[in-house]
């Protein structure tokens, strides 16, 4: 959610696909049960957010005509990884995905499980090996975090760095101080 709303406020161009799976967990865990929530908790600016179905196979981020500058996964579940990795695309998120790196765009998963098992670190190594980035939902405490909000802004901000797109929500590592 953070995510987006970072995109958002920033009106960086961004196309919006929510599995059944994502729907769940935000209504488990944020009680967002449909797009218009999602837009009120992300801060209601959405001129720059288009919204696609997931089970259209056929939308737009299916073709590798339609240009992005890449896409990011979050959270990305080990069943989305496995598909990634196997270029077997069942949904519009796994074919977007499969499209990304067939025209070496960006591709940046952030995998929240834990522990992974061997079946799930050989699944994220043939991704990266098909050039995606692996960005695990592990924040570091070097900028003294004081809230949750501020462990989630670290992994954010580094979604952002891979993507290009500037933000300050953390104070960037400055070296030791001697």
């Amino acid at each position: 959610m953070r995510l987006l709303e970072v995109l958002a406020r920033a009106q960086v161009p961004t196309w919006l696909l929510v599995s059944s799976h994502g729907w769940r967990l935000l209504a488990e865990e944020c009680g967002i049960a449909d797009d218009r929530a999602l837009q009120r908790a992300t801060g209601g600016e959405w001129a720059s957010v288009r919204v696609f179905d997931d089970t259209d196979r056929g939308g737009e981020p299916a073709s590798g005509s339609a240009r992005s500058a890449g896409m990011v996964i979050c959270p990305c579940s080990m069943g989305t990884v496995a598909a990634i990795a196997h270029g077997t695309s069942r949904s519009l998120i796994e074919r977007a995905a499969d499209v990304v790196l067939k025209e070496r765009r960006k591709l940046v998963l952030v995998p929240r499980e834990s522990p992974l098992s061997l079946v799930h670190l050989r699944n994220l190594t043939l991704a990266t090996e098909a050039g995606a980035v692996v960005l695990p939902a592990a924040p570091g405490f070097y900028h003294k975090p004081k809230a949750v909000s501020d462990l989630v802004d670290f992994v954010v901000q580094r979604v952002l760095d891979h993507l290009g797109v500037e933000s300050t929500l953390v104070p960037r590592w400055g070296g030791e101080k001697t």
